[in-house]
């Protein structure tokens, strides 16, 4: 895929570049909004701006695509493309907003790396990024038009519910009364809302509920963390949309979904919020009577932390041969298990396929246990909210 002579400036050069890449990203980003307010206000999460986390994510994506295209040529990683892919569509990114980076971005490499930066070290590095870029929009694309173009659609809030003291979920029908396509559990909806100073800011949320002819269900947790900045988008919903209010929403993406025969067993396991697509998960299983063995593994501070209990409980409770374990590091009641989730003592079937949703310290911990315990690495299938800083290798 990368031409033999940019290969070797290539190689040649990535330490430098990646050394540099977080001051590259930090330049980046000033020189781009700076450019393009309308991109901080109505694209980009204001929110992993302030926390850096989006600046970690790009670099460490660029680092990982150009490492692979150096020790696999003849490949590319799909799995990295497809996540990116599937979040820049479900945001509406066009082709014509690569255009839009490749300027700033390179105009930063060239701030920050001076001189270094000579014609043959920008030609390699151009051909990175546009082996990288066209992927994706080959990729996005495609994906655009197996949902019929990206558009936002006009959703009514017909019922909410308060699950938590920071959890509420928001069952949506179309506005238009119009027909809703199908989706796959374990996928989600960007939503996009208005705020008080004139930006459309937009979230994605993981869907929470079956998949359905007429609704679409999302649950928000409130984001408020210490030295964090709090969730513009998850405030604005839990204080301001009520039953009747209208949200926007994309159609569905994500490619952390359920890829199992009947036969095959099932582990899910999350932590906190990130129970959202795995109770998806387990109403679509459910509902089609999945009848080998299905493993239910959450992990949370306390139960009255624990969003869609209930749920998680109900549509285990629907399967043939399911088990239901729950980890709190509070007030664990009689039947649960204090502290963080710990497989050990925990049967894993033979063939196990795993899906995983919840902080990264959780999943990395909750993956190398599977490993352990003979579950195949390609069988152990994640969902990250926010970037994905584990994929880029920078967490």
């Amino acid at each position: 895929m990368l031409s033999e002579q940019s290969a070797a400036t290539v190689r040649a050069t990535l330490p430098a570049v990646g050394a540099a890449l977080g001051t590259i990203t930090e330049r980046f980003y000033a020189g781009l909004f700076a450019a393009h307010p309308e991109l901080l206000d109505d694209l980009f999460n204001r929110g992993n701006q302030a926390s850096g986390t989006q600046r970690q994510a790009l670099a460490g994506s660029i680092a990982a695509f150009a490492t692979h295209l150096l020790d696999h040529p003849d490949q590319r990683p799909d799995v990295m493309l497809h996540r990116i892919a599937h979040k820049h569509a479900s945001l509406g990114v066009t082709p014509e907003q690569y255009d839009i980076v490749h300027e700033h971005l390179f105009a930063a490499i060239a701030e920050v790396l001076g001189d270094a930066v000579t014609p043959e070290v920008a030609a390699a590095w151009d051909e990175v990024y546009w082996l990288m870029a066209n992927a994706l929009i080959a990729v996005e694309r495609r994906l655009r038009e197996e949902r019929g173009g990206h558009t936002w659609r006009s959703w009514e809030v017909v019922d909410r519910v308060t699950e938590t003291a920071d959890v509420v979920t928001f069952r949506l029908r179309p506005a238009d009364g119009g027909p809703v396509r199908d989706f796959l559990a374990g996928q989600y909806v960007s939503v996009r809302v208005a705020l008080p100073d004139g930006a459309r800011q937009i979230r994605q949320y993981s869907l929470s509920g079956a998949p359905g002819p007429e609704l679409r269900q999302i649950s928000v947790k409130r984001v408020h963390e210490d030295g964090a900045p709090d969730g513009e988008v998850s405030g604005h919903l839990h204080a301001h949309v009520r039953v009747g209010d209208v949200l926007e929403l994309s159609e569905p993406y994500g490619d952390l979904v359920l890829d199992a025969g009947p036969g095959t067993p099932l582990l899910l396991a999350s932590a906190g919020i990130g129970v959202t697509p795995m109770a998806a998960m387990l109403a679509h299983l459910a509902g089609t009577g999945h009848r080998a063995p299905v493993t239910v593994v959450h992990g949370d501070r306390s139960p009255g932390t624990h969003a869609l209990r209930a749920d998680h409980e109900a549509y285990a409770a629907k399967l043939p041969d399911s088990a239901v374990h729950f980890w709190y590091e509070q007030d664990a009641p009689e039947g649960t298990h204090p502290g963080l989730v710990d497989l050990t003592g925990i049967p894993v079937a033979p063939g196990t396929r795993a899906y995983l949703c919840g902080p990264l310290p959780f999943m990395r911990a909750v993956r190398a246990q599977l490993i352990d315990r003979g579950v195949a690495p390609a069988d152990i299938h994640y969902e990250v909210f926010g970037p994905d800083l584990w994929l880029a290798g920078q967490a």
